[in-house]
């Protein structure tokens, strides 16, 4: 099966400014992003909430037949997360589900962890161990 965006002629910088654009149109009213070997990170804030989304591009380890091919794939990973935000902002915008619900994972807490990076061990605990930790669960 072939994977989205596959031979997109589209330069990462340009999905880059795609994703920044529509963040803005859709009311966001902070953006930034950084890149480092092996990642990308695109950070902004939006209905009173800090969002981050990570980007996993290859690194010089992974196995490319050749320079061009690894540019092909960073091109189709950026085109994914342009699509993946779009998606995101479209969904809140026709009410099939709040801001909050869309990009709960990614939201930023105080201490700088995603909800995801902060609740993904308890829910591997609750599943171990068939308990409800309290940030889980529903009360009582």
């Amino acid at each position: 099966m072939a994977k989205y965006a596959e031979g997109t002629k589209v330069p990462a910088d340009q999905s880059r400014s795609e994703i920044e654009k529509t963040l803005a149109r859709f009311g966001a009213d902070q953006f930034g992003y950084g890149t480092k070997e092996g990642s990308a990170v695109i950070v902004f804030r939006a209905h009173g909430r800090h969002v981050r989304f990570m980007l996993p591009l290859p690194t010089p380890k992974d196995r490319f037949n050749s320079i061009e091919a690894r540019e092909k794939e960073i091109r189709r990973r950026w085109r994914s997360m342009a699509m993946c935000i779009k998606a995101k902002l479209e969904s809140v915008a026709t009410n099939i589900e709040t801001f909050e619900e869309s990009f709960m994972a990614h939201v930023v807490l105080p201490n700088g962890m995603t909800l995801a990076e902060h609740a993904k061990p308890l829910i591997e605990q609750a599943y171990a161990d068939g308990k409800m930790p309290p940030l889980l669960s529903f009360g009582g």
